[in-house]
């Protein structure tokens, strides 16, 4: 197997330059050219001096429009686009209003973002497109036996009226892995129904079960139809955390589901109404398997409980590194020593994507893109001049991606922090990890404590003497001055015997990414942080709860770093169990 890991280059090569040049400007061209007489482009006043520099040119010919572009498109925010998304709010959506809004024509979707870090979700509009390959969250239909957990539901569906005051076109608003997953497999929300009978080859679960919108449900049902099938050998989700939901869902139901999977009936829980009949198509007892189950009892009975309930299983695909990596060890437990744990890879809503580098290496990615990137190192000022190009970026530092898309985004700076590794001998691209988001973290007056920072500090007390952190967030503790880190951890199982020492060693770990903490903490400026342990379960019901609350899709349930809403924040506090 090593013979075949691919190694980033700590260079690039003359002809890997050219590559990504001509590449590069072939793409930023024909993005260029196709959205440039959208009512984004013709109108807003951030490209206003990049319209005027490129009127009278050949877009198609003439590559001075690729300089012109560097030299006078700023950086946009999502503050930009705000007010042209909001009209397909509008209602009645009228064609006229939405139409070459952002890109050509119409959207097929509405992406929404997952709200980790505020109320109200940013969105995105989508339009037609083909894929070259898989989106990174798919399962390639040769890969096996798949036990699939993923939501196809939306949270909208948008109807955009002609002239006439007829439905032109119904567009669904859902989250980004809906969107993906619907692209590529080519399935319109119009012929729904035609699915709802069917399983997709080579999974186990009925493609009905993907349209359950709660959680309790759509983990009951995706694990209901997995435990009946002893031939999965592939499990895909979204996130690590998803997994691990599912795990205290069947450990809770651990009977209910065993008893149906005997009788061959449905269970009767809320929520299915819309699709209990197409599941129970499906559904056919089968009392030896149920005898299987009973006899190896529910997942936190025995070490490595999957692979007895699957002999087949050989892979978990989930996204699974950065904050979600705490969640591993549980997972771990779970499927045992002989279970590969992979990631799909990284992506975001605004749509850039990364593809792991390695089988088997879950931090390790590089960018897989058909859309125009460039980067913004996280130490200078944010201004488009210093913006660099692909093959300028230096491994070792941070950068946050610049991403003009076929979807109508300028020079977008997404929030997220990544780390250059190399680049990708293959094709050039640039390799990475990714570190933080950049919007993500704890304010104090003379510093700033970031994303990467608290999860070193998660990192340092996640000890078998201390305390095993399953799943945590962080918020500004100001129950006493001075103001201080709070952290809200589940942990599994019991407090270690050097628990007390646990506030210690989370503010070493804090010295380590900025000095002055110590200093303000000798001068009186600073507390030791404070750990609050949840009660089981609480990161679980808190992803039912928030998706319930908001409306938002199961896929994109996220718990995030540092909490800022003062209403979940308040959710948090009441399940505090005690204070190390």
């Amino acid at each position: 197997m090593s013979s075949c890991m691919i190694s980033p280059l700590t260079s690039l090569t003359s002809e890997l330059k050219a590559v990504l040049q001509e590449d590069t400007s072939h793409h930023l061209r024909c993005i260029i050219g196709t959205n440039i007489t959208t009512r984004y482009a013709s109108s807003s006043p951030v490209l206003s001096d990049f319209r005027r520099a490129a009127a009278d040119k050949n877009l198609d010919k003439d590559v001075t429009v690729v300089d012109d572009f560097r030299r006078l498109v700023p950086l946009t925010d999502y503050e930009s686009y705000r007010p042209f998304v909001a009209k397909f709010l509008d209602r009645p959506c009228k064609m006229p209003e939405v139409e070459n809004l952002l890109a050509p024509g119409l959207p097929t979707f509405i992406c929404v973002s997952s709200s980790t870090s505020s109320n109200e979700p940013k969105r995105f509009p989508k339009y037609p497109r083909t894929w070259k390959t898989p989106p990174v969250v798919a399962a390639p239909p040769e890969s096996g036996t798949v036990a699939s957990i993923f939501s196809l539901g939306y949270k909208d569906l948008l109807e955009v009226l002609a002239d006439s005051g007829e439905i032109a076109l119904r567009i669904p608003v859902s989250p980004g892995s809906v969107w993906y997953w619907r692209t590529y497999m080519n399935w319109s929300v119009e012929t729904d129904a035609t699915r709802m009978t069917t399983i997709v080859p080579n999974h186990v679960v009925p493609w009905a079960a993907s349209l359950i919108t709660h959680h309790r449900p759509f983990m009951l049902m995706h694990a209901l139809f997995a435990l009946a099938d002893t031939r999965v050998e592939q499990i895909h989700t979204t996130f690590i955390t998803l997994f691990v939901d599912l795990l205290h869902r069947v450990q809770e139901d651990w009977g209910m589901l065993v008893s149906s999977i005997r009788d061959g009936t449905i269970p009767d829980i809320e929520h299915i109404h819309h699709v209990r009949s197409h599941l129970q198509d499906h559904m056919h007892a089968n009392p030896q398997r149920a005898e299987e189950l009973q006899g190896i009892g529910p997942p936190l009975s025995c070490p490595a409980w999957a692979e007895r309930v699957w002999p087949n299983l050989k892979v978990l695909t989930c996204i699974c590194s950065g904050t979600f990596s705490t969640a591993v060890p549980k997972a771990r437990t779970v499927l045992g020593p002989n279970v590969a744990i992979n990631s799909p890879g990284y992506i975001c809503t605004e749509g850039l994507r990364g593809t792991m580098l390695n089988v088997g290496d879950t931090e390790t990615f590089f960018f897989d893109t058909e859309d125009v990137l460039e980067f913004l190192d996280v130490m200078d000022t944010q201004t488009h001049r210093n913006i660099v190009q692909r093959w300028e970026v230096q491994p070792g530092r941070l950068y946050q991606p610049v991403f003009t898309s076929q979807d109508g985004l300028w020079r977008y700076l997404i929030d997220d922090v990544v780390q250059i590794i190399g680049f990708d001998p293959r094709n050039g691209s640039p390799v990475f990890r990714y570190c933080a988001r950049k919007n993500l973290a704890i304010r104090l007056y003379y510093a700033m404590i970031t994303e990467a920072d608290l999860v070193k500090v998660i990192q340092a007390i996640n000890r078998q003497d201390m305390m095993e952190v399953h799943e945590f967030t962080t918020a500004l503790d100001q129950r006493e001055l001075p103001a201080t880190v709070g952290l809200f951890v589940e942990i599994t199982g019991d407090l270690g015997l050097n628990a007390h020492l646990s506030r210690e060693k989370a503010f070493e770990a804090l010295v380590t990414t900025n000095y002055e903490h110590q200093a303000q903490l000798n001068f009186g400026g600073l507390r030791l942080p404070t750990i609050r342990i949840l009660k089981h379960g609480t990161f679980m019901e808190y992803r039912q709860w928030r998706g319930e609350s908001m409306n938002v899709g199961v896929n994109q349930l996220k718990v995030p770093v540092v909490m800022w809403d003062p209403n979940a924040l308040a959710w948090l506090i009441e399940r505090v169990v005690r204070e190390v």
